[in-house]
């Protein structure tokens, strides 16, 4: 079994409530055996044997299933999370709290990444850079005051994901690290 990071968008915003420990229990119930979630913005780190677009499939089903919500989830090995953070060109030079990866379902569409440049050009001190199947960002001045929203983001390169800040990734990847 490899041990496996699931990142379920959009949980614990808005009207989408779960309680982690009521994750927990159902998963482990299901076949995952031990199973772990860190802060309550659904990550959770499992062990599968499944590839990971059938687990993220299985994941976003099961969460409509069990608790009506739907969503997507994107997966992630412990190799990826810790890419995620090393590779990451603002990490070390922006506050960990406002530089992000946002993990995505897929690559963006041909030409996404310089749509979303252009969009967002002379509107904000954001940073932008893309990776495999990530879009590092620094938010320089914060997520809240940013025009950068999940949605302004996803329009531009055709495909959905999910953002963990460097400070949560740090301590979800020594959770996976430890994890057994």
């Amino acid at each position: 079994m490899t041990t496996r990071l699931a990142l379920l968008g959009s949980i614990n915003i808005g009207g989408n409530r779960i309680k982690m420990a009521d994750l927990r229990e159902k998963l482990s119930a299901r076949g995952f055996g031990a199973v772990e979630t860190v802060a309550a913005s659904g990550n959770v780190i499992l062990s599968s044997d499944e590839d990971e677009q059938t687990l993220a499939d299985d994941l976003a089903a099961f969460v409509e299933a069990e608790f009506g919500i739907t969503g997507f989830v994107v997966v992630r090995s412990v190799d990826e999370v810790r890419s995620a953070i090393e590779d990451n060109p603002f990490h070390g030079e922006g506050s960990d709290k406002m530089v992000h990866t946002i993990f995505l379902a897929r690559q963006p569409v041909d030409g996404g990444f310089e749509a979303l440049r252009q969009a967002h050009r002379d509107r904000g001190a954001e940073r932008l850079a893309l990776g495999d199947r990530v879009l590092y960002l620094d938010y320089v001045h914060g997520v809240g005051v940013s025009d950068l929203t999940g949605r302004f983001i996803e329009k531009r390169l055709g495909c959905r994901g999910t953002a963990r800040n460097m400070t949560s990734l740090k301590r979800i990847l020594a959770k996976m690290e430890d994890f057994a």
